[in-house]
């Protein structure tokens, strides 16, 4: 499970991540990051931490397959966290692939989308 301070939670946050984040694609989901904007000379200052959201809707499937694929979301976010610059926001936002998908196919798009958002990836 995700922990709770890494968990992003207000409707602001969501917004700033997908307005004024990059974005990348996968067959099953799309990944918005937000990357960290803190200043690592300031004095005092300590980094936000990582926090991340997800977006499953009706077009996933019913309930119990969205609560499902925000579960292993979820889980798989949970080890990806470090990777990530401190103070950004992530928004997954699943596509109705993500149903289907196995637990596998999800942690595969998961990794391809954040590393291309990290600059490791190619378009």
């Amino acid at each position: 499970m995700l922990p709770t301070e890494h968990r992003l939670r207000r409707r602001e946050d969501f917004a700033t991540a997908v307005r004024r984040g990059r974005r990348a694609g996968r067959p099953t989901l799309v990944v918005h990051l937000k990357s960290g904007a803190t200043d690592p000379h300031a004095p005092g200052e300590s980094a936000p931490p990582t926090r991340a959201g997800f977006v499953v809707s009706k077009a996933v499937g019913g309930a119990v397959v969205r609560n499902k694929v925000k579960r292993r979301l979820r889980h798989l976010m949970r080890d990806r966290v470090a990777l990530l610059p401190p103070g950004s926001l992530v928004v997954v936002r699943a596509l109705p692939g993500a149903g289907d998908a196995d637990h596998a196919q999800l942690a595969q798009d998961l990794d391809a989308a954040l590393q291309r958002l990290l600059g490791g990836g190619a378009r």
